[in-house]
């Protein structure tokens, strides 16, 4: 299959695995603290890929572990626990949407850091999608008091971090496979997530029958949300551009804003104009793929 027909492909399976997150966050929520689900989600993650990628770290060149260590930071590490504390505050479907901001600022990082050249079209873009996000956290804060949509600011530094990890991914480690690239992360963060666990008490927790339940959902969101959906990610980054790659927060929305609805969320017309607002920014500043 041609990698033009691939790419797509990769896109909407990444969609549907993404898009489910935000509500399994919402449920692993339930009966764990932010903390506990990040570190949780990692240590799942970390498991299931060395199960299936050991042989693949022996192919890493050692030149390419530093870029590895930053990439597991950017692209794993710091966004398992911002979204993760962001959503204890914020609806899934709000944080989703918000998420939507990583292709304007895969944009505006690569600009900026690497060199990478653009359109006065994609420029603003980026202005667009601001505008968006600051009317959508505008009037989610109006309507919903009893959150506080101040925990937006993870999200968009969070956002800030995936952008970051698409461009380094794509300068200095599009030689490695996606295996090895997801497999080399996680080797990186095992260990800092297990001694984070360790620290929230969950050992002493693990008996009762809502953390297990709720452990359930996390054990889904590492293997599949962030093991699996990595690899995939990883690969389309390599068959296509960074900005391209980034442009799956698209679709994601779409899909959590549907696990929403099951869940009971709603947004304003205002936040779905923002919403809406924020999708065109993202489709101006992806335009040249």
């Amino acid at each position: 299959m041609e990698s033009k027909q691939l790419r797509w492909i990769y896109l909407s399976v990444l969609a549907l695995i993404w898009g489910s997150s935000f509500i399994l966050i919402k449920k692993g929520l339930l009966g764990l603290s932010a903390i506990q689900v990040g570190a949780l989600r990692i240590i799942f993650a970390s498991i299931f890929l060395l199960l299936i990628g050991f042989k693949s770290l022996l192919t890493i060149p050692k030149q390419k572990w530093k870029y590895l260590a930053i990439t597991s930071l950017f692209g794993t590490f710091f966004p398992a626990f911002l979204f993760s504390i962001a959503q204890t505050e914020l609806d899934s479907s709000v944080t989703s949407i918000l998420n939507s901001l990583t292709p304007l600022n895969t944009l505006v990082i690569g600009a900026l850091f690497f060199g990478i050249g653009f359109q006065k079209r994609q420029l603003w873009g980026v202005f667009i999608g601001l505008l968006g996000s600051l009317l959508l956290i505008y009037n989610g804060a109006q309507n919903h008091p009893e959150q506080n949509y101040y925990y937006a600011l993870l999200i968009i530094l969070a956002s800030f971090c995936y952008a970051t990890n698409v461009n380094l991914i794509k300068r200095y480690l599009f030689d490695l496979s996606p295996v090895s690239i997801s497999t080399g992360n996680f080797v990186v963060l095992i260990i800092p997530a297990l001694v984070i666990l360790f620290f929230t008490g969950f050992q002493a927790q693990i008996h009762i029958e809502k953390i297990q339940k709720a452990v359930g959902f996390i054990l889904i969101l590492g293997i599949l949300g962030t093991g699996i959906a990595n690899i995939i990610f990883f690969k389309l980054i390599q068959i296509s551009s960074a900005v391209f790659a980034a442009s799956v927060t698209y679709l994601i929305p779409i899909v959590a804003f549907f696990w929403g609805l099951l869940d009971n969320e709603m947004l304003s017309p205002i936040q779905f104009f923002g919403a809406f607002i924020i999708l065109i920014g993202v489709y101006l500043s992806a335009r040249k793929q």
